[in-house]
């Protein structure tokens, strides 16, 4: 998912308009975790980008979303861009 969302509208509140965005972001996540795993792979993982353009955006980790939308709010952010690519994850294996 790579999109560019505008919080700024003439009719709807800015909080509105960040709340659809948390949607969208929880929506991707949680159909890229449903797709089926390939032989070998133990979990999805993310690559994340956040700012408030494609060029600005700064690499993030996921549980950070909800943190950078917060702050994007914050500073009154006119756009934010929001990037999360899905990639398939290996845990390490822990010496007991």
């Amino acid at each position: 998912m790579k999109k560019t969302f505008q919080l700024s509208h003439p009719k709807k509140k800015v909080a509105r308009l960040v709340d659809a965005v948390r949607c969208d972001v929880k929506k991707y996540l949680k159909r890229e975790r449903k797709k089926d795993l390939s032989e070998g792979v133990d979990y999805w993982d993310f690559d994340c980008k956040f700012g408030p353009s494609a060029e600005l955006a700064e690499v993030i980790e996921v549980a950070d979303i909800g943190k950078a939308i917060d702050e994007a709010e914050k500073q009154q952010f006119e756009t934010i861009y929001v990037e999360i690519l899905a990639k398939p994850g290996h845990r390490a294996e822990r010496d007991n």
